[in-house]
């Protein structure tokens, strides 16, 4: 079995997207509340700082800050896909392999992380998690999908609330505005 390696750096900053085994589900949505739940306990236990979050009915996406001295991300998603799963019935498909490991068959067994190296290479991460509703067809506006950080970050003057729509893009769906 080959070994995985993740980038980490204590005090780092990252961009993840983790996502269901079944990319047609709309768990994550459907039970955003025991979703916000998880990630409150595992806040409480393991601190981290939340810059950006969007849940879409299948994936989601997050940029964390880790606290200083601090590089175990891969702990807190696995509690917080732990503590999720945990508050629902066990009605999914499990493989072999997965009940050998004592896992459930709901969240795929990796995600992906980007470390974010400065500030400059923060805007990019924080427009996409914003976007993705836009992206996928959910919504024509980030202001409009309600299960994402794009309102706080409005509230902190981070972006005005009729940034970037479908009707802004033409045919860039899915790229940066120029500007």
């Amino acid at each position: 079995m080959p070994e995985y390696r993740r980038l980490r750096i204590p005090g780092g900053r990252y961009f993840f997207t983790v996502n269901l085994v079944d990319r047609k589900s709309r768990l994550l949505t459907d039970r955003v509340a025991d979703l916000r739940h998880a990630v409150r306990r595992v806040r409480t236990l393991a601190p981290f700082r939340i810059h950006a979050w969007v849940v879409l009915p299948d994936h989601m996406h997050a940029v964390w800050t880790l606290p200083d001295g601090d590089d175990d991300f891969p702990r807190r998603w696995r509690a917080i896909k732990d503590l999720f799963s945990r508050r629902l019935d066990p009605l999914e498909r499990v493989s072999a392999s997965r009940v050998c490991q004592g896992e459930r068959g709901i969240w795929q067994r990796r995600y992906w992380e980007h470390a974010i190296r400065d500030d400059g290479d923060l805007a990019a991460p924080l427009d996409y998690v914003h976007f993705n509703p836009v992206k996928h067809g959910y919504v024509a506006h980030p202001v409009d999908w309600p299960y994402s950080t794009f309102r706080a970050c409005v509230a902190r003057g981070l972006y005005t609330s009729d940034w970037i729509g479908l009707d802004d893009l033409g045919d860039n769906r899915g790229e940066r505005a120029p500007g």
